[in-house]
């Protein structure tokens, strides 16, 4: 039996870093990646055959919990009748069907393979729509790795972002606007200069790649309302809220629609996929029926297809009353272990557990990316050793979601804070 040390080793010889996504190199907390060889529901095995119960949920789609019977049939089904065709098949539609009466503010789908494609094309079509160039997004938000939104999520006084990332123009960072997730003050700072050039204001409705952020209230609505004023699209980037916080989203939950809506992970039932939809009038600027261009040899592939339509169709509202139980009793365990010390942000089965450098966060709770500035990352990697150590499995990062599925039980929260 090899261990996760020896099959990182193997990894670096030819995997950049040992591995294909930075977060799983595990370098936050100091340790060689764990190797997970299996899964089933709520727990994980590592090639070291230790068994965890998994609060990761492969960041977010794993829902149902890992290889839920009825998705596993779904995808073996399709997989008999071939992988791939580059060619329309019904199941397309069908889960675009599904999408739709989830969510009625898309009206319209466009498959594609993985969020970060979701959010390109979706601004790309507000720029083809709107006939404008510049982008608003948040400090702190992550919204994939295509080159316009790879700016540096720094003090919310920045404008006009700048390259986070070797290989990008600043050209390309510099139609990207910044502002504080969370102040609608810096929005309109903003958009006293660039409210006639602003094609779209993109944003996570719940932050969850800074660790999880509710929306301040009133904070939805007035983007809505200055998009509106502006001429602008509003895109909600649903990659990780989407059939996840609701059913319908994080627009279902706190009730305000946008333009577009990106989404990801939950509607492939953990296979590759991704989507944007929207109203009609924007979403037929796309090609065949309009002049934005976008296309993929693998969008809508029938088994990622099959996948999220088996695990959208068995997500009805008693699965949101135990996600929210799960997530509210999981809140209430840390709060009560880590009273002084953390701080547990929480939206529906979505949270992370803060752990605040000074009183201020311990009062009023982390509100944007300079808040998160002041977090112990340091603290939260003792724990996360603590907790690999009593078998669970948490996100290798103190800026990450913590993901629950229907498959855990009250029992198995318990992982987390020992005896």
């Amino acid at each position: 039996m090899k261990s996760n040390r020896e099959a990182f080793e193997r990894a670096k010889q030819v995997l950049v870093g040992g591995v294909n996504s930075p977060v799983r190199a595990f370098r936050a907390v100091g340790r060689e990646p764990i190797f997970i060889a299996a899964g089933r529901g709520s727990r994980v095995w590592d090639i070291e055959g230790r068994e965890y119960v998994d609060f990761v949920g492969a960041w977010g789609p794993m829902i149902l919990g890992h290889a839920d019977p009825d998705v596993v049939e779904a995808v073996q089904s399709a997989a008999e009748n071939s992988f791939s065709f580059g060619m329309p098949t019904e199941a397309e539609t069908e889960l675009a069907e599904e999408i739709r009466k989830a969510f009625p503010s898309i009206e319209k789908v466009r498959f594609v393979n993985s969020g970060t494609e979701a959010t390109m094309a979706a601004l790309r079509l507000a720029r083809g729509f709107t006939g404008r160039n510049k982008i608003l997004k948040f400090a702190g938000c992550y919204h994939g790795h295509s080159d316009g939104l790879l700016v540096r999520a720094g003090s919310g006084a920045t404008t006009l972002g700048v390259p986070d990332s070797a290989g990008v123009p600043g050209t390309f960072a510099s139609e990207t606007l910044l502002a504080r997730y969370n102040d609608l003050e810096d929005v309109d700072r903003i958009l006293e200069e660039y409210e006639r050039e602003l094609a779209a204001v993109i944003v996570e409705p719940v932050a969850g790649n800074m660790g999880v952020i509710p929306p301040a209230e009133g904070f939805l609505e007035g983007l809505r309302s200055r998009c509106d004023e502006a001429g602008a699209v509003l895109i909600f980037d649903e990659v990780m809220t989407g059939f996840r916080v609701a059913r319908g989203g994080a627009q279902e939950r706190f009730g305000v629609r946008p333009d577009l809506t990106c989404l990801g992970k939950i509607i492939g039932g953990g296979l590759p996929v991704g989507a944007y939809g929207g109203k009609k009038e924007i979403m037929e600027f796309l090609s065949p029926e309009g002049p934005v261009y976008q296309a993929g040899t693998n969008s809508g592939n029938p088994i990622a297809m099959a996948a999220g339509l088996a695990t959208v169709r068995k997500l009805r509202p008693g699965v949101y009353e135990t996600l929210e139980n799960l997530g509210s009793a999981l809140e209430s365990l840390l709060a009560s272990r880590f009273a002084g010390e953390g701080i547990v942000q929480r939206v529906g089965s979505m949270l992370t557990l803060f752990f605040p450098k000074d009183e201020v966060l311990f009062e009023r709770g982390v509100r944007n990316y300079d808040d998160v500035a002041r977090v112990d990352a340091e603290r939260y990697g003792r724990f996360f050793h603590a907790a690999v150590r009593r078998g669970a499995l948490l996100p290798p990062s103190a800026y990450e979601a913590f993901f629950l599925s229907v498959a855990h039980s009250s029992e198995e929260l318990e992982r987390l804070i020992g005896e």
